[in-house]
């Protein structure tokens, strides 16, 4: 058995596995900011009740995620060797500073926003979680710039005597054309996953029939407004950036639009495939259901362009690079562009049903109380399959190559997929990891949403320290050391009281276990 395509299946399947995390965290990050900031400049407790729920849910995701992604780097050198000597000179470099800079920049600021209640200035510590969300963003851009040179290599030089690409312009690497196309689509995906999580959560909450009390009921309607602008304002960026990124794959990756498209044949103003059935393995025998120069429209902005097809690019790149087969495999790359699509429609979809029936200040309507509940959990997954087809789309749009040629750069800079493996591993010892690896993320998988469901059933209430306090703390609260910035009643300008649970007691061994558990 060859234990490419067994490696193959182990790093896919860890990484979207993986990659259902990352969307949730970086969303969450910036959400989470954001009502704390609003807590913090205006003193509704409905903010403080959010901002501890929500960034309870998001520390779960945030820890599994560490979990899940420890194992990717791993697979570099384990299961793909070949990779690494060949690129990482160059792959190395954004994987460090994602390291060294901003995981450790969020890990250490999440650490003080979790410990920093009661015992940081409220300025300071809300500038804690702000930093550990920038942190979040930041980490997101290393770890696209590092796949965006596998799509499109730039910044390299190849050395004949080492076999390897060897780096010569770190700056070309981070500001290549393909991170800064995809950098927008992934974060504005990030913030709708999130968006349509608080959502769909807040309003099960106010759904369920168990009512919420007055307080959260209060908090989790502003967390559903939210959750509506966030998810058409993300869905607009998303639509964009998805347009012009697509614009650039056309340039870049021919082959994968191709691919995308069911194009098997070069064409002039070609149309967009809206359904296409045939038999692949044929030389791309396909037939397709098309809106009119509709693709020559969207790749070119002009009706009347001339797009290389799948047979024609096939045969270019067997005189190019010698004899083989350079498509992908069309049934996965076609269809995962459109499942993409579809669930970010969905989701875009449930934000215009629910301001609909929020419209004006009104609140979810119980009339149709069960029909609500499920629409409202069934729409929160459709931004994270969203997602992991777009990935899919990608990585799987890219084969045969694991660093795909750059039409403008060097040829030489170029690594099959199958040549990119570990010589030394067998498919026994991939076949284990891989079982392994499968039963492990899947247990994974059961704690999350037992910890998720658990803590989401509780409600926001369940999240305050008892007697907290939750007046604002006030810009001008801030301590700085000198008395006149505190009364006599040991007491912060903005009122509150010292002690993590706002009663005026010191921290204690049991604060710090609850202020870590919220």
């Amino acid at each position: 058995m060859d234990p490419v395509p067994l490696a193959r299946w182990q790093f896919g399947i860890t990484t979207v596995y993986h990659f259902l995390m990352v969307p949730l965290t970086i969303g969450l990050s910036l959400v989470v900011a954001w009502f704390h900031t609003r807590w913090y400049r205006t003193g509704d407790e409905a903010y403080l009740r959010l901002t501890k729920f929500f960034g309870k849910l998001f520390l779960i995701n945030f820890a599994m995620g560490v979990v899940t992604g420890i194992v990717q780097e791993f697979q570099f050198g384990m299961n793909w060797a070949s990779y690494s000597r060949f690129v990482g000179d160059v792959f190395g470099a954004p994987l460090a500073m994602e390291a060294l800079v901003a995981f450790f920049l969020e890990s250490t600021f999440l650490g003080l926003w979790i410990f920093g209640w009661g015992r940081l200035s409220p300025r300071v510590h809300l500038a804690t979680i702000w930093a550990a969300a920038i942190g979040t963003v930041l980490s997101a851009y290393f770890i696209i710039a590092a796949n965006s040179w596998m799509q499109h290599p730039v910044g390299v030089r190849f050395n004949p005597d080492t076999g390897r690409a060897e780096m010569i312009d770190i700056g070309a690497v981070l500001t290549n054309s393909t991170t800064l196309a995809a950098y927008p689509h992934v974060i504005a995906g990030a913030v709708m996953t999130a968006a349509v999580f608080v959502g769909g959560v807040s309003a099960w909450l106010l759904l369920r029939d168990r009512r919420p009390s007055d307080a959260d009921a209060a908090a989790l309607q502003r967390a559903v407004r939210l959750a509506i602008g966030l998810t058409f304002a993300s869905g607009i960026v998303v639509a964009l950036s998805g347009h012009f990124q697509t614009q650039l794959m056309f340039e870049q990756q021919p082959m994968k639009m191709a691919a995308a498209e069911a194009l098997c044949e070069t064409e002039t103003g070609p149309g967009l495939s809206v359904f296409a059935v045939g038999d692949v393995s044929a030389e791309c025998d396909v037939r397709s259901l098309v809106i009119p120069k509709a693709l020559s429209l969207l790749a070119t902005e002009s009706t009347d362009a001339t797009i290389p097809g799948v047979k024609d690019l096939n045969a270019q790149y067997q005189e190019q690079f010698g004899p083989g087969d350079y498509r992908p495999n069309l049934i996965i790359t076609y269809w995962s562009f459109r499942a993409m699509i579809l669930f970010g429609a969905l989701a875009s979809f449930g934000a215009v049903v629910a301001w609909w029936f929020t419209r004006k200040g009104r609140e979810l309507p119980r009339r149709y109380i069960r029909t609500m509940r499920l629409a409202s959990l069934a729409v929160i997954p459709m931004p994270f399959l969203a997602n992991a087809f777009g990935w899919i789309f990608t990585e799987m749009g890219r084969q045969p190559w694991v660093v795909a040629p750059n039409p403008d750069g060097l040829p030489e800079v170029r690594l099959f997929t199958a040549d990119a493996a570990s010589n030394s591993v067998s498919s026994a010892m991939v076949l284990i990891t891989l079982v392994g690896f499968t039963l492990l993320y899947g247990a994974l998988m059961v704690v999350e949403l037992f910890l998720l469901r658990r803590y989401i059933s509780a409600g926001p209430e369940a999240v305050l320290l008892p007697g907290e306090v939750a007046a604002a703390p006030g810009p001008g609260s801030d301590d700085t050391g000198d008395d006149d910035h505190r009364d006599d009643g040991g007491r912060d300008d903005g009122g509150r009281p010292d002690g993590p649970d706002g009663t005026g007691r010191p921290p204690t061994e049991e604060a710090d276990v609850l202020a870590f558990a919220y």
